[in-house]
């Protein structure tokens, strides 16, 4: 069943909003950050690498974000570029505000952290003035990340783009990640997430997650009562996830889907959510069934988990369609249980 129509008209697949940072991921693994010495950049935060996973997967993207006015910000548009990314709403920081850094660390395959330096950077700095009516109406669907809302100017840019999404009937998708660097209490994290949640068609998130969204109205005791409470507001998809005990996409029609894993050769605990999400959002897109969507997000998020970095290790749709079918000719179906 289709539940979100995508206007085939629009001349972009997606356009996410919000963050983009620095990933420096270690080379010297399997001890901690402390005693790491040797670093990989890559682009990271979690719409930018959503943005490159549904540019890999061979969608049309743009972005709505804020860039450093240096070399960091220069290696970001670049690389955007690179992947077909329209950067015309990247806009340029003009008081020396800094890109995000991420600082990854991984003592073994089960124990990895991050840490983010997140005071005073550009994407927090996206101001009303740089969201574009014009350039939201282009697009099949908005992606809001959580993170945007953690601040002003752009928790205010951000809730200007979710009402010009509403205003133009643009399907509008909430993942909401959560990073807690940049929140002062969890009544203001819950305040801002279910504003958004209330407007969206799609909200993508961890138990933990919907825990902090609900945490003003009050926690629901289960996913089904997540679900249900979302829908209520007329989202058509939930999508909860519990890691390595799956995720369940729940349907306004009171119908649920759920997916395990696919088994990975795990390098690493993070990254994984935003092969999830770009894969689950083309598969929509496109016309998948809500059941197949999840099948294509769960094998992404098994692949990016296995790899060093986030961005670079985006797969194409080829290769998530092979990983899909080698899993299954080793591990057969019980890979997936609807």
């Amino acid at each position: 069943m289709k539940y979100i129509d995508f206007d085939s008209s629009k001349k972009y697949d997606l356009i996410p909003l919000g963050r983009v940072a620095i990933d420096f991921n270690p080379t010297d693994m399997n001890r901690p950050l402390s005693e790491s010495s040797n670093f990989n950049k890559y682009v990271g935060g979690s719409p930018a690498n959503i943005a490159v996973g549904m540019a890999r997967l061979g969608k049309k993207v743009g972005f709505i974000g804020k860039v450093s006015d240096d070399s960091f910000g220069d290696y970001v548009i670049n690389y955007f570029k690179n992947d077909g990314i329209d950067v015309s709403h990247i806009t340029r920081c003009k008081n020396g505000e800094n890109l995000g850094l991420t600082f990854t660390e991984i003592k073994s395959p089960s124990e990895s952290s991050i840490l983010m330096y997140r005071e005073g950077v550009a994407d927090l700095m996206l101001h009303p003035d740089d969201i574009d009516e014009d350039y939201i109406k282009q697009t099949k669907a908005l992606l809001i990340s959580g993170t945007a809302l953690s601040r002003s100017p752009s928790r205010e840019a951000t809730l200007k783009a979710v009402m010009l999404a509403k205003k133009n009937n643009i399907p509008l998708i909430f993942d909401i990640d959560y990073r807690e660097y940049t929140w002062k209490n969890k009544d203001e994290i819950s305040i801002y997430y279910s504003m958004v949640a209330r407007n969206s068609d799609i909200i993508l998130g961890s138990r933990e997650e919907f825990d902090l969204t609900e945490a003003v109205t009050g926690v629901c005791a289960s996913d089904e009562e997540s679900a249900k409470l979302w829908t209520s507001y007329g989202t058509k998809i939930v999508v909860i996830k519990h890691g390595k005990e799956g995720s369940t996409a729940y349907t306004n029609d009171g119908n649920s889907y759920t997916v395990k894993p696919f088994p990975a050769k795990k390098l690493k605990g993070f990254g994984g959510g935003d092969g999830y999400a770009s894969s689950f959002i083309r598969a929509l897109i496109d016309g998948c069934e809500v059941i197949e969507a999840l099948e294509y997000g769960s094998a992404s998020a098994s692949m990016l988990i296995a790899a060093h970095s986030c961005s670079a290790a985006m797969p194409s749709l080829a290769e998530v369609e092979k990983f899909i079918a080698d899993a299954k000719a080793e591990y057969g179906e019980m890979v997936v249980r609807a």
